[in-house]
């Protein structure tokens, strides 16, 4: 049996699709790498044909066959739109395990995605032990910050830049989504500038984020994942709120492919899957 495979994981969420080639060493965890990974925003696109577009690209800029070459491409999110793949992971499972591939000391992580935000304690392999969440319906998401980055005239990726700019932020007072957003719009209203409104709906999703951690009993070190894990205001906001309050004793990690963290986590439990059902199979011709 081989030592290492190619796997592949892609990520299809409310706004990206995210493709990873990694190779999966079956010996030693710390020698999984790696090689390869494309996020594409889905836009008013078919998902599945973003999916095929996004693979093919990773798949020929490594002068791979995905027949000969890949043992495993494993699904996680909205699954059903990838159409050739070997199996489907839970979206949380593959983001805990993207997150103890980033940060290996990871006892926590914290999943800030498109829909909701979720808090998961992991052991050292990256398996889950526990979590809590938001409701879909929260103003704690990343599509939140998306439809008012939207509505500000701003592209996502300055979002981050610009909270950190802030003098005297307000913190949107709504609780569902619709509600926040009309605060937004109201504090524009109000000649509030842009960065404060921007640090304000950070700090509203970070005091989310502490509470979650906090009735989780979070323990250190925290990485945070996902698409909100690469913005710093968002970081900074959570360091912020956390310093301020009884998790102060919290170490934030973040990784510059935060939004990777679950296609990672897909093609690292499809490698271990491949290997497993290997081993039992071999045990049956025995």
């Amino acid at each position: 049996m081989q030592d290492s495979i190619y796997t592949m994981g892609v990520d299809v969420g409310g706004s990206y699709v995210k493709v990873v080639l990694m190779n999966y060493d079956r010996h030693h965890s710390g020698g999984h790498q790696l090689i390869d990974k494309h996020a594409e925003k889905i836009r008013k696109r078919n998902p599945k044909e973003v999916v095929v577009e996004a693979v093919n690209l990773i798949l020929k800029r490594n002068n791979l066959d995905y027949e000969k070459d890949v043992a495993y491409l494993a699904s996680t999110g909205e699954g059903e739109m990838v159409m050739k793949k070997t199996g489907h992971f839970y979206s949380m499972t593959s983001h805990a395990r993207g997150g103890v591939f980033f940060v290996p000391q990871a006892q926590t992580i914290v999943d800030m995605g498109g829909l909701y935000v979720r808090a998961i304690k992991v052991d050292p392999r990256g398996k889950v032990l526990d979590y809590k969440m938001t409701g879909q319906c929260a103003s704690g998401s990343g599509q939140f910050i998306e439809n008012i980055s939207r509505y500000l005239g701003l592209a996502v990726e300055e979002v981050g830049e610009l909270s950190l700019k802030a003098d005297n932020p307000e913190v949107p007072s709504g609780i569902c989504a619709v509600l926040a957003e009309t605060d937004v719009i109201n504090l524009v209203s109000k000649g509030l500038s842009t960065p404060n409104i921007v640090k304000g709906i950070n700090l509203s999703i970070a005091n989310r984020v502490i509470k979650l951690l906090s009735s989780l009993h979070a323990e250190s070190p925290v990485a945070l994942v996902g698409g909100m894990g690469m913005n710093i205001g968002m970081i900074q906001a959570i360091r912020e709120l956390a310093s301020d309050s009884k998790k102060s004793n919290l170490e934030f990690v973040s990784h510059p492919d935060a939004i990777y963290s679950g296609a990672i986590g897909a093609a690292l439990w499809g490698g271990f899957r491949y290997y497993k059902l290997r081993a039992m199979q071999a045990a049956v011709v025995e």
